[in-house]
């Protein structure tokens, strides 16, 4: 032990300290689920990263309170699994591989889908282990002899199963349909892979001429190239103005086609003319008008958005090209006489930009209606979903209750190749987990699966499921918790309660955290165009992954979003070199102290008794805010507990004794020094696992890693209530005796006259204990202490409770000095007081500057003015007026 604390060095450096710590861990295999029937078991599983990319300070936030759950729920003796896996994210990683192969010259044609999907899956070994290297320089506890894909075998199987079950229910249908059609990447989106933003378009008024010549009928559309598969004009049954047009055509111009106007409710009489183009098979609405009246559907593009061979003229523009020049024809003809300015929300792909296109098309969905409702009814019952924050069950709830049916295909290679094949002669659907026995006869659906599809199964289908007799399935599901932003409440955690209700009869976790966004300084996304998003990893190469991590988690209360600031991961790091310091300074003071030989039962000292019961207070605190969530409270109290009670305040006291004759009190002080500095870096380790376990392996420790350390547990025996409360005098004191040297300009080496008044016999009797204390950390010349003392005519005095300070003038001051120091410093604010207000007489000036300046400028003139005054107040003291 004599040799421990040369292993500290003398500066704080996070990167020697987390150097080779993670594989450490790792070889003791700390983070693996030990499937030990003597402990309970508690399941977290990761949200999936996608394999696109680098993990962003989103993942780094996410993933850091998950590891401050699991990490702490280890040490409070639970079978902890922390399982890892990853997203094969079809779209967005196909669109990486297919840019790559576009920079070689090649498309995925070129390659065919067998070797694209071998390229696709070289991309994936190349990213996943760029993302473990992240995860280790976070250093996050996971089992990785449990790691997930979702494209491998077991998680396919899984799919299969649920696919297959869906549909023998009925639960999946095929169907053609209006779909987000994206004619960049050529696939169909789901609802909320839709981005909508407000886009300045145009309302095209045109006349569509009756048949029979008799007239026009006026309808308005924002995307006139759509009408070349115009089948139906509709108003309302009700609408006097066409109630006699209705079972009468149109000749749909520049096609020459006759269509019908129907009569249909969803008409609404009050907007525009009354009367709608209908196109059946580009727009989600009249898709359903059209199923109401039987009319025909006629797509007029192709998958790229280009026209197709039934816009006639227009066959291999462009859409946007196209819609400018049938305007232009239109107008030539007469038929469209008006174009007004219109801001209307336009639907944009989340993944390439690409303005959506609502598109007939055969896809496959799932029913929602009868899953969301078991969804819904979940959370009445006891067994419910728990939101943290409350308010986002209320999210969540709405979505659910007005819920459309899932588009689930993509025309894409990289996924779960949807398990159905057609028959080559009959056309006749086979849906099931092997291909059919005569497979030469039958061709496979060549879609794969959203990949929201496997994500939603990914509580239980990584535990082993569909084998319920799976050992980790039947021990660790259902999951605890799971810790995700609210921006995919609806992509993800929605999908997983209603699969994980379906297929196994159960809640997918207990708990649902929800954090919010992280957003720069100035509370802007973080986005590549903005060019302000921050790599964790070159925060993590600065600070250290501790002080990253604790400014992730401690930076804002549940639900919130979190602004990162450098100015305050550097004060994150001024706290871990304040813990180094304190730390080194007590291991230096321990003197070979062994585990066995800490003793808790010597004599102790007020400062003793204070710092254990502190302690106490501490553990309770963070434990229960813990089991809350709320780690921004548990990082402020953990903060005023190590920086200002125990470095500030026990480890300057432990001095007196440290460095004093007594051995018992020496011997004592080490003791409570160990024990305070091992179950504080015990708090902590969640937060900062690698400075504290360097820490703790330098303590007198018993055990092979603080990762596996026992968590704190108040001890009653060691509060002492009435020794906190003489303490806080204590502390009162000594600062009130500060602010009034700084006041005055009087350093702490500068010896003084201090009078104290007790207001009784008690609080006498305490400070006359605790006389040495005073005497360290006031320096008095002379210290008098009764019940009656009388107050010299010119003295500081600072009112506690239970006690008056008087500190006479004389001998802490030259009055003289101190009152020509003071007219200095009231010449010097009063010049700064006349600038400024001269600057705010000034018309020209307020008129003319920005609103802020002038505020400060007022902000200014009110600080001015009050330090003016109490320098001015403190002269007049001085002279005795």
């Amino acid at each position: 032990m004599e040799t421990k604390e040369i292993t500290m060095p003398t500066k704080y450096d996070p990167q020697s300290i987390e150097r080779g710590r993670y594989e450490w861990w790792l070889q003791g295999k700390f983070f693996e689920a030990k499937d030990d029937e003597g402990k309970q078991p508690y399941t977290v599983v990761i949200p999936p990263p996608n394999v696109t990319g680098k993990l962003h300070l989103g993942h780094a936030w996410d993933t850091t309170l998950q590891d401050i759950i699991t990490r702490m729920k280890r040490m409070q003796g639970y079978d902890v699994l922390w399982l890892p896996g990853m997203d094969h994210a079809g779209i967005a990683t196909q669109a990486k591989v297919e840019e790559k192969l576009r920079k070689e010259g090649k498309s995925r044609y070129d390659l065919g889908r067998e070797k694209f999907v071998e390229e696709t899956w070289k991309w994936k070994e190349e990213y996943a282990s760029h993302i473990r290297e992240q995860w280790a320089k976070l250093g996050l506890g996971l089992d990785y002899s449990r790691e997930r894909f979702t494209l491998d075998d077991g998680l396919s199987k899984a799919v299969r199963e649920v696919f297959v079950t869906l549909y023998k229910k009925g639960l999946i249908y095929r169907g053609e349909y209006i779909i987000n059609w994206d004619p960049s990447t050529k696939t169909a989106l789901s609802d909320i892979e839709v981005i909508y933003k407000d886009v300045q378009g145009a309302l095209y008024h045109m006349k569509y001429p009756l048949a029979d010549g008799s007239g026009f009928i006026e309808v308005a559309t924002t995307r006139p190239e759509t009408m070349l598969g115009d089948t139906a004009v509709a108003v309302h049954p009700e609408d006097e103005r066409y109630k006699h047009l209705i079972g009468k055509t149109v000749k749909l111009p520049i096609v020459g086609r006759e269509i019908p106007i129907v009569g249909d409710d969803y008409v609404d009489m009050e907007f525009g003319s009354g009367a709608v183009k209908i196109t059946p098979a580009h727009d989600p609405n009249d898709f359903e008008i059209g199923n109401r009246h039987n009319l025909e559907r006629i797509i007029v593009m192709n998958e790229d958005g280009t026209m197709n061979a039934n816009a006639g003229k227009y066959q291999g523009l462009d859409r946007f090209e196209c819609r400018k020049q049938i305007v232009k024809d239109l107008q030539e003809q007469g038929i469209l006489f008006k174009i007004e300015e219109h801001l209307h929300s336009v639907g944009h792909s989340e993944r390439s930009g690409a303005v959506v296109e609502p598109y007939l098309s055969t896809q496959w969905f799932v029913k929602m209606k009868p899953l969301a409702e078991e969804a819904i009814a979940l959370q009445n019952k006891e067994n419910k979903v728990n939101f943290v924050p409350e308010r986002f069950e209320k999210t969540y709830l709405h979505w659910m209750e007005n819920i459309r049916d899932w588009c689930i295909s993509r025309q894409l290679w990289w996924g779960h190749r949807i398990p159905a094949w057609y028959h080559k002669e009959t056309g006749e659907i086979y849906v099931d987990h092997e291909p059919p026995s005569d497979l030469e006869n039958w061709e496979q659906d060549k879609d794969v699966l959203d990949t929201w599809f496997s994500s939603a199964l990914w509580p239980f289908s990584t535990l082993g499921w569909p084998n319920t007799e799976s050992s980790d399935y039947k021990r660790y599901f259902p999951t605890d918790v799971l810790v995700t932003g609210y921006d995919i409440i609806f992509f993800w955690v929605s999908r997983m309660i209603f699969q994980s209700i379906q297929f196994t009869g159960e809640r997918p976790f207990k708990d649902v955290l929800i954090h919010g966004l992280v957003r720069d300084a100035q509370g802007r996304k973080m986005s590549k165009s903005l060019g302000n998003g921050v790599d964790p990893m070159d925060v993590i190469a600065k600070y250290g992954a501790d002080s990253l991590r604790y400014f992730l988690s401690t930076g804002t209360s549940p639900g919130q979003d979190l602004r990162y600031s450098t100015e305050k991961v550097e004060a994150t790091w001024n706290f871990a070199n304040k813990i180094w310091n304190a730390s080194r300074f007590a291991l230096m003071n321990m003197n070979g102290l062994t585990y066995e030989e800490i003793d808790l039962s010597g004599e102790k000292s007020v400062a003793d008794k204070w710092i254990l019961t502190r302690l106490n207070e501490t553990i309770d605190h963070v434990t229960k805010l813990s089991e809350r969530y709320e780690f921004g409270e548990v990082g402020r109290a953990l903060y005023n507990f190590i920086w200002d009670d125990f470095c500030d305040w026990y480890i300057e006291m432990a001095k007196l004794p440290l460095y004093g004759e007594d051995e018992a009190a020496k011997k004592t002080t080490r003791s409570i020094l160990a024990y305070v500095l091992d179950q504080t870096m015990r708090l902590l380790h969640p937060f900062m696992p690698f400075i504290t376990e360097e820490i703790w392996q330098n303590l007198p420790h018993s055990g092979e890693s603080i990762t596996v350390a026992k968590w704190p547990e108040i001890r009653p025996e060691l509060s002492d209530e009435e020794a906190a409360q003489e303490m806080k005098l204590l502390m009162e004191m000594i600062r009130s005796v500060r602010n009034i040297r700084a006041e005055v300009n009087t350093p702490m080496s500068k010896k003084i006259k201090m009078l104290v008044k007790a207001k009784d016999e008690k609080v006498l009797a305490s400070l006359e204990k605790n006389r040495s204390y005073i005497e360290r950390f006031c320096n008095p010349e002379e210290l008098q202490m009764g019940l009656n003392i009388e107050t010299p005519e010119k003295a500081m005095t600072a009112v506690i409770t239970g006690v008056e300070i008087i500190l006479p003038l004389e001998g802490l001051i030259n009055i003289e000095e101190e009152i020509a120091r003071l007219e200095k410093e009231w010449d010097k604010l009063n010049k700064e007081v006349e600038r400024v207000q001269k600057k705010l007489s000034n018309e020209g000036f307020i008129k003319k500057a920005p609103e802020h300046v002038v505020a400060e400028e007022r902000a200014k003139e009110k600080d001015y003015l009050e330090k003016r005054s109490i320098v001015e107040a403190r002269i007049k003291e001085l002279k005795g007026e």
